[in-house]
């Protein structure tokens, strides 16, 4: 990691740095998603209002599982422009530096963390369901009914669209907003890592107490590589794969609509977890070496007349895996 730049967690800190930026645009962020989210129920209730559909468990409208699915993952979606408006606004910074050290976020980069999360979550998955059986668990259901080629493609199609902007919202909050206001007061990235990791896992439900501490892994280890990359990326990439994977195998058999989280797994599911997670950390931030991503901002330019530093990291200008040079 380059120690001439910023790194990612302290890019908060800025020379409009105040202690009661980060308090006050923390609490807007929050209050700012929430009532971003209320209004996409709204919205969603009125349009189900005057086509006439008939209200769901909630005592809203219901759209079925697909469309009520859509909805929830929309109100989770709209936290990430209330994220970047508020480091504009109260920070008083560019809202691109959330993303990554770059002020943007890196398209190829985020590509080759998708190719890498894939492999890690299918196998986690087959792994956790080779482990369940192995280890005589009891299951949920003894039937597994296919919902139909129409149902689950369309399923799929909604899940495609949404998940990637409900996941990177989630990372934005709590990878991005949350890790660099705690960031601001720290030197040490580790309390804004940690911090961030219980609260994502507890916004989640509490469920069992292994599916609790798999969340917090996730956390910690998304947050670990956010640092150590520079950039949102690479914990996008990871939660993107991870739940369009879940939900996908969830829509596949009706369960689309289901209460259960991640914070109901069971030890099985866990136990593999853990192990693929470190996996997919190790594989990214070796990746993040050979290819140079920067890990920390630009350091200051040197005197006029002065020699450029020499750096091993990508610079904002040069182009990233993927990518073509402007």
């Amino acid at each position: 990691m380059d120690t001439d730049g910023t790194p990612y967690h302290r890019l908060a800190r800025t020379a409009a740095h105040r202690w009661w930026r980060h308090v006050l645009g923390t609490v807007a962020v929050l209050a700012g998603a929430a009532a971003a989210a209320v209004g996409v129920l709204i919205a969603a209730a009125t349009v189900g209002l005057i086509t006439g559909r008939p209200e769901g468990r909630d005592g809203i409208p219901s759209f079925g599982a697909i469309g009520d699915t859509a909805v929830l993952l929309a109100c989770i979606a709209a936290a990430t422009p209330i994220v970047l408006l508020t480091a504009w606004l109260i920070q008083r910074r560019p809202p691109g530096t959330v993303a990554s050290v770059t002020g943007r976020l890196r398209l190829g980069w985020l590509g080759i963390c998708l190719l890498v999360a894939l492999p890690v979550i299918v196998l986690t998955v087959l792994g956790a369901w080779v482990l369940l059986g192995l280890s005589g668990a009891p299951m949920e259901s003894t039937e597994v009914e296919w919902v139909g080629g129409r149902t689950f493609l369309l399923s799929v199609a909604m899940l495609v669209a949404l998940v990637p902007l409900q996941s990177a919202a989630e990372e934005f909050l709590f990878r991005g907003w949350l890790l660099q206001a705690i960031g601001a007061f720290v030197r040490s990235p580790w309390p804004a890592i940690v911090v961030p990791a219980l609260l994502f896992a507890a916004a989640h439900g509490w469920g069992t107490p292994w599916g609790f501490a798999d969340l917090v892994v996730f956390g910690v280890l998304a947050g670990w590589l956010t640092v150590r990359t520079g950039g949102l990326e690479a914990a996008i990439a990871l939660h993107v794969v991870n739940n369009l994977v879940a939900m996908s195998l969830a829509a596949a058999v009706g369960e689309l609509d289901s209460d259960a989280t991640a914070a109901d797994s069971p030890w099985q599911l866990v136990a593999v977890d853990v192990i693929m997670l470190s996996l997919y950390a190790l594989v990214v931030q070796w990746l993040a070496g050979r290819w140079r991503i920067a890990a920390t901002s630009a350091p200051p330019a040197p005197p006029i007349g002065g020699e450029q530093p020499r750096t091993h990291e990508r610079g904002r200008d040069q182009p990233w895996p993927g990518e073509r040079a402007s």
